[in-house]
C-alpha cells in the first residue's frame, strides 16, 4: 500500500537564497540507500475530475472572458531581476481584470518548501514541488508568475513537461543579466559571501548556471526599466493571445487629425472634391470627442454592428479578440435625412460640413436606419419627448451613418477656453511631469461648492494612506453641449478657477480640464461613458456622486422620488460593468452644511438635525435675490460669480 521515499528534511536553512548546504543527495534517486528516516509516500491514488471545466472557469473568472491560466516561468542569475518583473506583471495582470499570482523563490522557501536545501536533489525537488503548484493555480485559470534562479536546464525541462501533460502553457523566460551587474545589485550580499567561500555552490559563482537553450523570450535588464522589460513579457503574452490586445498601455493615443499642415492641406483639398453633409454643433463637438481619442478604439462614427454591441451590450468587441469586449454605453453616431442617404450612400468618402467649413472626412460611410424608440428606449430607458437629449434624437434624420473620420484639423472652439480643452494625451503628458502615481478624476456639470472640495481632498488622504506618494486630480467638468437651465460653461469654468485661484484646492496637484463632450442625461448607462473616457485620459481611480448623469423624470409623477434613475445606480453599475477594468471606483461620500461648526462636512445620520442639505434649487434662488450662503458653504469670489451670473438673467 505504501512505499518510502527519503526525508528531505534539512536542517541547514542558514542560506536561505542560492548557497548550498552539504547534505547528501536524497534518496529519491536511489531508494535502495534509504535510512530509517524515511518519509512513507502513498501509492492509492486515483486523480480525482473537476466538475468545473477550463471553459466555465474562463467564463466567469476575472474581468476578461475566456481561459487564460498558464505560467510565466522566469529563470536567472540571483539579482537578475526576475522578482521585480514577476511583481511588475502580475500587478499589470490584475489591474486589467485576469487573475494571477507571483510565486516568488524565496517566499516559497519561508513556507511551502522550507524544509528543502540547496543540494541539487532539494533544487530538483523545490522545482518540483513549485511546477506542481504553478499547474494547480494555471488549471484554475490563474497567470502564474514564477522567479526562480532554476540553473538546472532538465529541472526546468521537468516544470515544463508538469504542465504540457496538463495541456496548459508554459513560457520559459531568461532573464539574461550580465554576472557583473547582478553583483552590483547584490543588496543581500551573496554574491560577496560566495567569493568569500563563505556561501558553498553560489550560483554563478562556484556552481554553473545552465543557460535556457530554447527559451519563448530573453530579457536583459541591464540599462533598462522593471517597466520597459516587464513590457516585453506583456508583448509575449498578447502573441499568445493571454491578454487581450485592446488591454495593452499605448503611451499615445491615435488622434483623427494631422500633426503636419502639409498633411491639413491635402485634407482640405480632398474635401472641396466630395459631396457634403452639414452636421450640427453637437454632432461636432461629438467629431472633437473621436479625434482627440476619447473614445478610442473608435476611429469614427459608428457603423451598424458598432451602434448595436453598444445600444445591446453597452461595450464593443475589441478588434480580432473577441473574448474580450471595451466597454462603450452610448451610442456615438451621425445622422442623416432620406435626401442626404440619397444623394450619398454610393460615395466612397463624404465632407462634414459646420456652418459651412469642412471640418472632416467620412470614409466608406454607411446609411442605415434609426429605429429611433428603440435607440431612446435602450439609451435613455424612456422615449418621452420632453427629456433634452431625446427631443434632438426625435428631431435628428431618419438615418444614421458610420464610418472613418479623417478630421482636418484640430477642433478649436476660440471662445477663451481652448485652453483647458487638454487632449487624453496631453493629460497624459501633464500627469506625468506632476510624477503622478495616482490619477482621480472628479467631473460636476454644476459649479463647484465647499462640500465638493471636501469629497477631493478626502480622496487625496485616502490614497495618501494607500500608499501612494503623489495623487493628483483631474478636476474635468463636461464642456460639451447642456440643457438650457444649467450653468453656462464659460461661468462654471470661472468659479472653478475661483476655487483654485483661493487655495481650496491645491494647483500643485490639480489639473483643470474640460471634457469635450455633449451630456445626455442617461444616468447609469452614460457614466458608463464618463469613465471609460476618463480612463483613456490616464486615470485609475474616479469618484461617483449620487445621480451621476441624471435629472428629474419629464413626468413628475412617473417615480416617487421624482427622479428618472435611482440615485445609487450609477455608482453600483459602474462596479460592475465589463471593460473598466484599469479603473477604481470610489463611492461618493454625502456632504451637507454643518450648522454647529459652520462648515461643509460628511453627513451623520445620528445627528442629522445638525446638517442642513442645500439644494440647487435653494442655491439658485439665494444667488439670484442677492442672499448669502451660509459661511463655509462656497469659496467667497466663486459665490459671487455664480450670483452675477443668476442676477443678470433675463426675468422669466
Amino acid at each position: 500500500m505504501f512505499t518510502k521515499r527519503a526525508n528531505l528534511l534539512s536542517n541547514n536553512n542558514n542560506n536561505n537564497n542560492n548557497g548550498h548546504s552539504n547534505s547528501n543527495k536524497c534518496c529519491l534517486l536511489n531508494h535502495e540507500k534509504c535510512s530509517d528516516l524515511c518519509l512513507q509516500v502513498a501509492t492509492n491514488v486515483t486523480e480525482q475530475k473537476h466538475h468545473v471545466t477550463r471553459e466555465t472557469r474562463g467564463k466567469n473568472l476575472g474581468l476578461c472572458r475566456g481561459f487564460r491560466g498558464c505560467t510565466v516561468w522566469l529563470t536567472g542569475l540571483s539579482g537578475a531581476g526576475k522578482t521585480s518583473i514577476a511583481f511588475e506583471l502580475e500587478a499589470y495582470l490584475v489591474s486589467r481584470g485576469i487573475p494571477a499570482y507571483g510565486l516568488d523563490g524565496d517566499n516559497i522557501r519561508t513556507g511551502l518548501n522550507k524544509n528543502l536545501s540547496f543540494t541539487p536533489a532539494d533544487r530538483e525537488e523545490n522545482i518540483r514541488r513549485v511546477g506542481e503548484v504553478a499547474k494547480l493555480f494555471a488549471d484554475s485559470g490563474v497567470v502564474a508568475i514564477c522567479s526562480f534562479v532554476s540553473p538546472f536546464a532538465d529541472d526546468r525541462e521537468m516544470a515544463r513537461k508538469i504542465h504540457k501533460d496538463a495541456g496548459l502553457k508554459f513560457y520559459e523566460i531568461f532573464v539574461d543579466t550580465p554576472l557583473d551587474v547582478c553583483e552590483t545589485r547584490d543588496v543581500k550580499g551573496l554574491y560577496k559571501k560566495a567569493r568569500e567561500g563563505v556561501i558553498k555552490g553560489f550560483t554563478g559563482i562556484t556552481q554553473e548556471y545552465e543557460r535556457p537553450q530554447h527559451p519563448e523570450l530573453v530579457v536583459n535588464t541591464d540599462g533598462y526599466t522593471v517597466r520597459e522589460s516587464t513590457q516585453l513579457l506583456v508583448t509575449l503574452l498578447e502573441q499568445e493571445g493571454i491578454i487581450p490586445r485592446s488591454l495593452r498601455d499605448v503611451d499615445q493615443l491615435p488622434e483623427l487629425y494631422p500633426s503636419e499642415a502639409s498633411e491639413a492641406d491635402a485634407l482640405r483639398h480632398e474635401a472641396k472634391s466630395l459631396q457634403a453633409l452639414e452636421i450640427s454643433t453637437v454632432e461636432l463637438q461629438w467629431v472633437q470627442v473621436l479625434s482627440e481619442g476619447w473614445a478610442y478604439p473608435l476611429r469614427g462614427f459608428m457603423r451598424e454592428d458598432e451602434y448595436l454591441q453598444t445600444l445591446h451590450f453597452n461595450t464593443l468587441q475589441s478588434g480580432l479578440d473577441v473574448s474580450y469586449r471595451e466597454n462603450h454605453s452610448v451610442p456615438i453616431v451621425l445622422s442623416a435625412s432620406a435626401e442626404d442617404k440619397q444623394r450619398l450612400e454610393d460615395a466612397s468618402a463624404l465632407t462634414l460640413n459646420y456652418e459651412g467649413q469642412a471640418v472632416a472626412i467620412l470614409r466608406r460611410p454607411e446609411f442605415y436606419y434609426q429605429r429611433k424608440e428603440e435607440r431612446l428606449a435602450r439609451q435613455f430607458g424612456t422615449s418621452n419627448p420632453q427629456h433634452p437629449y431625446s427631443k434632438q434624437v426625435l428631431e435628428s434624420g431618419e438615418y444614421l451613418v458610420g464610418g472613418e473620420l479623417a478630421v482636418i484639423e484640430r477642433i478649436r472652439w476660440r471662445d477663451g477656453l481652448d485652453q483647458y480643452r487638454l487632449t487624453p494625451n496631453e493629460l497624459r503628458s501633464r500627469f506625468k511631469e506632476l510624477n503622478a502615481d495616482a490619477i482621480f478624476a472628479f467631473q460636476l456639470r454644476n459649479p463647484i461648492h465647499n462640500g465638493h472640495a471636501l469629497l477631493m481632498q478626502d480622496t487625496k488622504r485616502q490614497l495618501l494612506e494607500r500608499g501612494f506618494k503623489q495623487p493628483v486630480l483631474l478636476l474635468h467638468p463636461l464642456g460639451g453641449w447642456t440643457k438650457d437651465d444649467d450653468v453656462p460653461l464659460q461661468v462654471r469654468m470661472a468659479q472653478h478657477q475661483a476655487v483654485l485661484d483661493a487655495g481650496v484646492l491645491r494647483r500643485e496637484d490639480t489639473v483643470l480640464a474640460i471634457f469635450p463632450s455633449p451630456m445626455m442625461y442617461a444616468g447609469p448607462t452614460e457614466v458608463q461613458w464618463h469613465a471609460k473616457a476618463r480612463m483613456n485620459a490616464g486615470a485609475n481611480f474616479y469618484i461617483v456622486g449620487r445621480d451621476p448623469a441624471g435629472m428629474p423624470h419629464p413626468d413628475k409623477q412617473a417615480y416617487p422620488d421624482g427622479n428618472l434613475y435611482d440615485a445609487t445606480h450609477g455608482a453600483r453599475v459602474l462596479k460592475m460593468a465589463q471593460g473598466l477594468d484599469s479603473m477604481e471606483i470610489l463611492p461618493f461620500r454625502v456632504a451637507a452644511y454643518d450648522k454647529t461648526a459652520s462648515r461643509m462636512a460628511f453627513f451623520e445620520p445620528q445627528r442629522k438635525d445638525d446638517f442642513d442639505f442645500i439644494s440647487g434649487t435653494k442655491m439658485r434662488t439665494l444667488a439670484k435675490t442677492g442672499a448669502s450662503p451660509p459661511d463655509g458653504f462656497m469659496e467667497p469670489q466663486a459665490w459671487k460669480i455664480l450670483a452675477t451670473y443668476y442676477q443678470n438673467l433675463p426675468q422669466a
